[in-house]
């Protein structure tokens, strides 16, 4: 097929059609090759989605979540166990800790760590975990409502 229109493709040659399809099946050879890459890392696509729900926590690899706020201390420590109380969640224990306190809590089979870390006098940085069996496994789904409650919690209380 020499000369001529190819009936097929409306190309006036049919090598003309070769390049483009080559061209689209590296492009997707490579997508594929990198979605295999990158199909079973949890933490990618949790930062993926994270990000682009804009839940406004950090996560860790290990599935823990962090958030600061422009808050002090004891507003955060209201409002967090304010957010556990809504969330019907058992707190255990309240801690000191250098520089700021530690809340204990149960819920199911998860136990759930904050620390809440006085950066300044108006900057607090949260930290949440909550895991289950024992440790093994991490739940971060559970950690990241944790601070979404605390974040509505405060909204709510200064509104008020």
């Amino acid at each position: 097929m020499a000369g001529g229109v190819d009936r097929y493709t409306g190309c006036d040659r049919f090598e003309d059609v070769r390049p483009n399809a080559m061209r689209r099946a590296l492009a997707i050879a490579l997508i594929l090759a990198f979605s295999q890459t990158v199909g079973g890392c949890a933490a990618v696509g949790i930062t993926m989605l994270g990000v682009g729900a804009g839940i406004g926590a950090a996560h860790h690899l290990g599935g823990i979540s962090y958030k600061t706020f422009t808050e002090s201390l004891p507003d955060v420590k209201r409002a967090t166990i304010a957010a556990l109380r809504r969330m019907a969640i058992e707190v255990s224990a309240v801690e000191r800790m250098e520089n700021g306190e530690r809340i204990v809590a149960k819920a199911a089979d998860r136990d759930i760590e904050i620390e809440l870390e006085s950066l300044t006098p108006r900057t607090t940085r949260m930290r949440s975990v909550a895991r289950q069996d024992g440790g093994l496994l991490v739940d971060s789904a559970t950690a990241v409502e944790i601070i979404i409650q605390t974040e509505k919690a405060l909204t709510t209380s200064t509104q008020a």
